[in-house]
């Protein structure tokens, strides 16, 4: 089926990726249909193919893409310095990287279950991508004497969780701004990992 003349795909796909993650987040995954995005975005259902071929695709595509984003940006972050400097801005980074995509986030945590086998291995595989960038920063601290950490698999696991925890309960314009929470979060994580 061709796209019809004066259609933008460079303007729609990015509003179906929008409205999808905009929906699944506020509603789950499996509650919204296909017909309810295109009506957030003011197009057919029959549309929405000409960008994606299903759901699962369209949920596999915005997980993906929150991976990949994540990932880059750190890696253009990742600075040098001591093993304790660089987990510091890994805790920082994490917290307010995240802060800012809180939609992508849930679903990165609540709807992967609803991938199929290989897009879910894809998926664990980007995470576990960027799990391996902090226990790097882990081990080596660990083997310099910097840190104590016997497992620095479980450790890497219980920081992330930690810091991704965050966008549970945080609020804009709460008690605590960013900047105060990535201050306690340093604060916790250091004395956790502290020789």
């Amino acid at each position: 089926m061709a796209r019809k003349t004066g259609s933008h795909s460079e303007i729609t796909g990015p509003r179906i990726r929008a409205a999808a993650l905009k929906l699944f987040a506020r509603h789950g995954y499996a509650a919204v249909s296909m017909r309810q995005i295109a009506g957030e975005v003011g197009v057919q259902a029959g549309a929405l193919y000409l960008y994606t071929p299903d759901k699962e695709t369209l949920l596999f595509e915005l997980l993906k893409s929150h991976m990949d984003d994540l990932i880059v940006a750190w890696d253009a972050e990742a600075t040098g310095g001591t093993q304790l400097d660089r987990l510091e801005a890994f805790v920082r980074f994490h917290i307010r990287f995240n802060l800012d995509r809180p939609d992508a986030v849930f679903l990165s945590y609540m709807e992967l279950r609803n991938l199929g086998e290989e897009n879910f291995a894809i998926i664990e595989g980007l995470r576990r991508e960027y799990e391996n960038r902090l226990e790097r920063i882990l081990r080596a601290g660990h083997e310099a004497g910097a840190f104590s950490t016997p497992d620095t698999k479980l450790a890497t696991l219980a920081i992330i969780a930690m810091l991704t925890g965050v966008n549970t309960w945080y609020r804009e314009g709460g008690r605590l701004s960013r900047d105060s929470v990535g201050d306690i979060y340093w604060d916790m994580v250091r004395k956790a990992v502290a020789a």
